[in-house]
């Protein structure tokens, strides 16, 4: 039995019941898709296919066609590779961390943003694969019995730790994901009218009853997968920081990158979360679940850990200058005087500057304001990886190799066309998969032990029923009124 504090405010709203939770969840996998959600897919399905077309002419043209040089021989293709890997990682901290420190708050976003760890690291996955020039062969990158000779993978290559880690990532992640989801494929299962629905969602459910064991080993599971994914949600980007900084090129070569590549994913991860989700709660009408709460605490994170990137922004400076290396402190002042410096303010203002706006309630509750607050961090971590691959780069050692670098528009088509491509899996996710953890939610319904059920009241208020108490029954649950003991 649970009792919840009268000064705290409910996670789920609007006084639902357990059959109100799963109507409401339902409503959108069971129902047609509607005009918006079409007008979506269609715009995500025409950026798909200039992703289809960039990657056919990368793949026929070789990678020539972009806007890579002797010199900068990174630039967009890894910088949005390591944008999308970091994007990856508030499913990741959502599902697991939060699972395990018991915050039960996380039980209407967990599901969404899994699915946009999933996504994420598949749009990620592709730009290495397409920088290798003959991506057929990409599976050389495992270490394999072969019959060309001595080829062996490099095991002290961080590029080759790359492929392990995401490969596990991605894997526990789609195992955690599905997981959580067969309890719901059953109960949508029971509720299927078709006959085709009816068979796809029984295989789904892997044949799912609710019994006491099932839900023992749902449990067991769901807390062994949350602690082998709680390392990977420092592993995997702290093995994506090294494959700069185990290099000796000047604005690579610093030991804090694997906190800093950390804190930055957790940041533009939890921004892209609720830029999703403030877009979610309205087309599928899912205020009560996805409340003001939900997004002010999201947003704390979101300030904490871009706090935590903009200490090492400053730290990257203060090392360069303690270090007393010329080629180092070149580096740093080229990010912030030279020709990128628009790259560099960009950055600072949207990564350092725009996130303290957090620290006022007005804004930590608003939500067209924290919309537009994800969006520019967002814009603002993919200019943090610009910064420190093409800045380190494109001045060397030798000023007859310095250049600069420019994408061509098949490197801007790629792009744009995972963003084609992430949106248009989300959004095949959400109409044909429940947004929302129904069996979750229902085990946060608020409880009152010794008052009775509590309602929200004309003036939004949450008063007590003046009706005979009835114990440990969820407040927004039926009750018989006119059953007197």
């Amino acid at each position: 039995m649970q009792h919840v504090s009268p000064v705290r405010e409910p996670l789920v709203t609007g006084g639902k019941t357990y059959h109100d939770v799963t109507q409401d969840i339902c409503r959108q996998v069971e129902a047609k898709p509607n005009i918006r959600w079409m007008a979506a897919l269609s715009v995500a399905l025409f950026f798909l296919g200039i992703f289809l077309y960039s990657v056919y002419r990368t793949l026929w043209y070789g990678i020539g066609e972009w806007g890579l040089n002797k010199t900068v021989g990174w630039a967009w293709d890894i910088t949005n590779f390591v944008w999308w890997v970091g994007i990856g990682h508030a499913g990741t901290l959502i599902s697991a961390v939060l699972l395990l420190f018991r915050q039960k708050w996380r039980s209407s976003i967990n599901r969404a943003a899994e699915a946009m760890t999933i996504f994420a690291v598949i749009c990620a996955a592709m730009f290495p694969v397409l920088h290798m020039g003959r991506p057929w062969l990409a599976y050389w990158v495992f270490p394999f019995q072969n019959t060309f000779g001595s080829l062996w993978v490099n095991f002290n290559s961080p590029l080759l730790w790359d492929v392990f880690a995401i490969s596990t990532y991605f894997t526990v992640s789609l195992v955690f994901w599905y997981t959580g989801l067969v309890p719901d494929f059953a109960t949508i299962r029971d509720r299927a009218k078709g006959p085709i629905a009816k068979v796809a969602y029984s295989l789904l459910s892997f044949g799912w009853k609710g019994s006491a064991k099932h839900w023992s080993r749902y449990e067991t599971v769901s807390l062994i997968l949350a602690g082998v994914s709680t390392p990977l949600v420092l592993s995997v980007h702290t093995i994506v920081s090294m494959d700069f900084a185990t290099s000796v090129v000047p604005g690579w070569h610093t030991t804090i990158f694997p906190p800093y590549f950390v804190a930055g994913a957790i940041f533009s991860g939890f921004a892209m979360v609720l830029t999703l989700m403030l877009i979610t709660r309205v087309v599928f009408k899912l205020e009560d679940y996805i409340t003001l709460e939900h997004i002010a605490l999201m947003n704390k994170i979101m300030m904490v850990t871009g706090s935590i990137v903009g200490v090492a922004y400053i730290t990257e400076f203060f090392i360069a200058w303690y270090s007393q290396v010329e080629f180092e402190q070149y580096a740093f002042i080229n990010r912030a005087t030279g020709p990128y410096w628009w790259a560099y303010a960009s950055m600072m203002t949207c990564n350092v500057i725009t996130p303290q706006l957090v620290w006022f309630r007005r804004v930590r509750y608003s939500i067209p304001l924290t919309f537009i607050l994800s969006i520019i961090v967002n814009i603002g971590m993919w200019f943090e990886r610009f910064v420190i691959i093409v800045t380190s780069l494109h001045r060397d050692y030798l000023p007859s190799s310095w250049v600069m670098f420019s994408p061509s528009i098949i490197d801007i088509g790629i792009y744009v066309g995972t963003l084609g491509l992430f949106f248009t899996l989300f959004l095949l996710f959400a109409k044909f998969f429940p947004v929302v953890n129904m069996a979750e939610v229902k085990t946060i319904l608020k409880y009152t032990v010794d008052n009775g059920p509590t309602y929200t009241g004309i003036h939004g208020h949450s008063e007590q029923a003046h009706q005979p108490a009835t114990h440990g029954v969820p407040a927004s649950a039926p009750v018989n009124y006119n059953k007197h003991e």
